[in-house]
């Protein structure tokens, strides 16, 4: 096998998104023996926890679109010193602004043709069915979808289907276990022997609280004892937190903050994991490591959790955007234990079989052995 080095470049500052699958798809391939270089939005949580991986970040980029022209030339220049200096086999990109920024610098090479750009779409508005989208993409030797319904409009973009390849999401299989303690945050909140739901997803717009609060506010008619967990932080929680109040839910809801260190523990104190709708990243992380963890997954068909979650076996897929519909799965999961802990095991299994870091990593290494 051809050791490569590889520069990723990712524009991206925050530590959501595509961030995580970043950094574990980068540190598979330097377990594999590859050489990888990560480019990326300095100055913020991202590069933080990529160095704290042990990662190799280089200097000297910026990659901020908001910054003008002036810094788009600089980051063309420093780019396509890298790729000399280096000696860049690949350059694997992530977002918009660093793909047309490789595809801008790429140089040729000794033995002919260019350093070769492959993309990630980590979510469906990414890939642009117009002329520039085009433009872009006939530059690009190979694109990773995330989900099969990014996969097809890749097609549907003109990419050619021998170029597309499908790499589901991957799950931190030894952070995220069965076996995690549940206890500390079971007395944090005071849940005591608590029905729990727990839902981590950024608290914003189009992350589906409020059908999950309405199809709750049912819930807790029937299940009075049943307690919901919003796990995370954004710029919608005082509309959230009026609506709770407006549901008469001040009770039964917590709003826990952003969870990170103690999240394996977050989801060991769930019953059953709820997620309404895909974020930036439409692999669905937070799904994927509820399954590691063990527990049933209730979700809505959006982004990638279709082919994530088996309906009636991991958990259960909702098929429209009434309260009522997720009231009556979360009744379901809470009040069967049995088939909760059947649905978590085959969850767990799940997991392991299709969602681990090595095969996303295998399949992209694959890839670049073909364009090398």
């Amino acid at each position: 096998m051809t050791r490569l080095t590889v520069l990723h470049l990712a524009a991206n500052r925050w530590w959501t998104g595509s961030a995580d699958p970043i950094i574990h798809l980068v540190s598979g391939l330097r377990a594999r023996g590859h050489r990888v270089l990560l480019g990326l939005i300095p100055g913020d949580r991202f590069e933080t926890k990529a160095k704290q991986a042990g990662l190799e970040v280089v200097d000297g980029l910026h990659m901020d679109a908001r910054l003008g022209p002036r810094a788009l030339a600089r980051d063309v220049l420093r780019v396509r010193s890298l790729i000399r200096d280096e000696n860049v086999d690949i350059v694997h990109t992530h977002h918009s602004h660093d793909h047309w920024l490789a595809v801008l610098t790429r140089p040729k090479r000794a033995q002919g043709g260019r350093t070769p750009v492959v993309r990630t779409f980590h979510n469906l508005r990414a890939v642009r069915r117009d002329r520039l989208g085009s433009t872009l993409y006939r530059r690009t030797a190979a694109v990773f979808a995330v989900s099969r319904v990014i996969e097809s409009r890749c097609r549907e973009a003109g990419i050619a289907p021998d170029r597309i390849f499908w790499i589901p999401g991957a799950v931190d299989l030894t952070r995220f276990t069965a076996q995690a303690d549940p206890t500390p945050i079971r007395g944090e909140f005071k849940l005591g022997d608590a029905p729990v739901v727990v839902s981590v997803a950024r608290l914003a717009t189009n992350r589906g609280h409020e059908l999950l609060l309405s199809g709750f506010r049912l819930l807790a008619d029937r299940m009075p004892g049943a307690r919901l967990l919003l796990v995370g932080k954004g710029e919608t929680r005082s509309r959230l937190d009026a609506l709770v109040a407006d549901l008469g839910l001040g009770g039964h809801v917590i709003f826990t903050g952003y969870r990170d260190a103690d999240l394996p523990s977050v989801l060991a104190a769930a019953d059953c994991f709820a997620l309404m709708a895909a974020g930036s990243d439409e692999s669905c992380r937070a799904a994927l490591e509820a399954m590691a963890a063990a527990r049933p997954v209730i979700a809505r068909r959006v982004g990638a959790l279709p082919e994530t979650v088996v309906h009636g076996e991991t958990g259960l897929l909702i098929d429209d955007d009434e309260p009522d519909s997720v009231a009556r799965a979360l009744e379901t999961i809470l009040g069967d234990p049995e088939r909760r802990r059947a649905m978590g095991s085959a969850g767990r299994a799940s997991a392991e079989e299709r969602f681990s870091a090595e095969r996303s990593v295998e399949t992209v290494e694959r890839v670049y052995q073909g364009l090398w």
